[in-house]
């Protein structure tokens, strides 16, 4: 991570670009070469289903994050477990702030694309937040090197699964494809680490605290006025 003198000039570049822009993204954490779309590139299949993620907060708020994450990045665990909280209730509950999720697990860690991929199933039954907190709040799991596929069933019993229908969906590998359309078009926005943020399409590299967020959206907020 920066030290922090970055993370406070890049801030208050942050809120001169929102002033300008009305948008900006922040990002941290653990990289990997970044890769881009050749011109042309076909669209993933999975893709055409139209997700675009699993969201929280009103679809009528003025600001909209969207979150590029990695079940296994311990900085992605951190965000979710400290700033998350406070984010859910100071910001998406008091509808000012839209929040999508989308998966970008990093070819460097063994088990993220696993863990992504249960996150979707639980999310096909309307669980995927719940699964997300025991991801990341049990985030222990990501540091023994052991296969975690026992874990994370146990996780989906304490999220209020339907555990027959979560082995299918698991099993069948059900949506390793739209976990994929996700990673390609992360790449293709320039994505290279995790979490990465966007902030009404835009992106930006520095700090991503709540207070950030908070200020983020008192300025696109005032420039709308």
């Amino acid at each position: 991570m920066a030290e922090a003198a970055g993370p406070v000039k890049g801030f208050y570049y942050l809120l001169g670009a929102v002033a300008i822009g009305g948008g900006v993204a922040l990002w941290y954490g653990a990289q990997r070469p970044a890769g881009t779309a050749p011109p042309g590139a076909a669209t993933p299949v999975a893709a055409t289903d139209g997700f675009r993620g699993f969201t929280l907060g009103s679809d009528t708020a003025r600001v909209e994050v969207t979150e590029y994450s990695d079940f296994e990045c311990p900085f992605c665990a951190q965000f979710g477990t400290v700033q998350m909280p406070v984010i859910r209730e100071q910001l998406i509950a008091t509808g000012r702030v839209r929040w999508r999720f989308r998966d970008f697990p990093l070819p460097g860690h063994q088990y993220s694309r696993y863990a992504a991929l249960v996150a979707q199933c639980a999310g096909e039954q309307g669980r995927f937040w719940e699964m997300h907190d025991q991801l990341f709040f049990h985030h222990q799991w990501a540091q023994t090197g052991k296969n975690p596929r026992g874990l994370f069933r146990d996780f989906a019993k304490q999220a209020g699964l339907d555990l027959a229908k979560y082995d299918a969906c698991v099993n069948a590998q059900r949506y390793d494809g739209r976990i994929q359309a996700s990673v390609e078009e992360g790449t293709a926005l320039g994505v290279s680490g995790t979490p990465t943020f966007f902030v009404n399409g835009h992106r930006y590299g520095g700090r991503s605290t709540s207070d950030d967020f908070k200020a983020v959206a008192d300025s696109i907020t005032k420039s709308r006025k």
